[in-house]
């Protein structure tokens, strides 16, 4: 076997064990991760399946699932924790450059990250202090309807998986504030939140973030 592709698989193994897996509400100081300067949070959802309504309702076509629509965003606040800036499917990029959105995934078919947000951390305006992200329905399906939503943060530089966050509730909710970052005198810490709220747009939920942090 080609020695080039044992390595990369060695690597990818080595990277899978370093990532943390976060408990709603746990918090992760990034302090050791010094050269950390480029991240992004890949966020992903499945539509849920159906109970299957009998034998003849699987072979009809009874067990699919819709398309499930979230839109991912990042909401940025400063010390007073004042919104200062929002990138969502309507404004993929911040007003500094630092922030970029992946773009608008309208299914959430398919395995890996639905969207995703790049971070440069060098970049980020002076006063951003915390950056809080967000998950929520546009066309208002309810978490009921999804399943496997999680929010990941990785090392841009290396693609290596620092942490993880599952979320495990349903509910008829619209909105959930998934993680949120905070920048600390020793540097950068991540929190899991997976607080449901509702709100159809990345707007409605700038309460709810400020509310985490």
């Amino acid at each position: 076997m080609d020695s080039e592709y044992l390595a990369d698989v060695s690597l990818r193994k080595r990277e899978k064990i370093m990532s943390i897996s976060l408990a709603k509400g746990q918090t992760l100081s990034l302090e050791k991760k010094s050269g950390l300067t480029k991240i992004f949070m890949g966020c992903g959802w499945d539509p849920a399946q159906p109970k299957k309504k009998g034998f003849l309702g699987g072979l009809f076509g009874g067990g699919g699932a819709d398309d499930i629509d979230l839109d991912a965003s990042v909401i940025v606040f400063d010390d007073g924790k004042q919104a200062i800036d929002l990138v969502w499917f309507k404004q993929l990029k911040s007003n500094d450059g630092s922030i970029q959105h992946s773009g608008d995934n309208l299914t959430g078919e398919g395995d890996g990250d639905d969207e995703t947000i790049y971070v440069d951390l060098r970049s980020l305006d002076s006063r951003a202090k915390y950056l809080v992200f967000t998950v929520n329905s546009f066309r208002g399906q309810t978490f009921d309807e999804v399943d496997n939503a999680f929010a990941r943060l990785v090392d841009d530089s290396t693609k290596s998986e620092i942490c993880r966050y599952t979320l495990t509730e349903k509910g008829r909710h619209t909105g959930v504030v998934m993680a949120s970052m905070e920048k600390t005198s020793s540097g950068w810490q991540m929190t899991a939140h997976g607080t449901p709220t509702n709100g159809r747009t990345a707007q409605e939920l700038v309460g709810a973030a400020m509310a985490e942090i």
